[in-house]
């Protein structure tokens, strides 16, 4: 299965946790390894993840 499908389908919040999460994974796995593609993807992916929780916070608030 794939993971991308599967944080498409959390909510929010979770969703951004659930990327930011894979993300710190990919990029310990990348430095580990010395692949220095897979510790730049790991470190967009968690920021896409960390951009998503504050867009989710800032929809939030709005909405409250």
């Amino acid at each position: 299965m794939d993971i991308r499908k599967k944080t498409r389908e959390l909510s929010g919040t979770a969703a951004g946790k659930a990327r930011e999460a894979i993300g710190r994974t990919k990029e310990t796995a990348g430095r580990a390894r010395g692949d220095a593609g897979l510790e730049h993807r790991g470190r967009a992916e968690k920021a896409m993840g960390k951009v998503k929780q504050a867009v989710e916070k800032g929809r939030h608030t709005l909405k409250h």
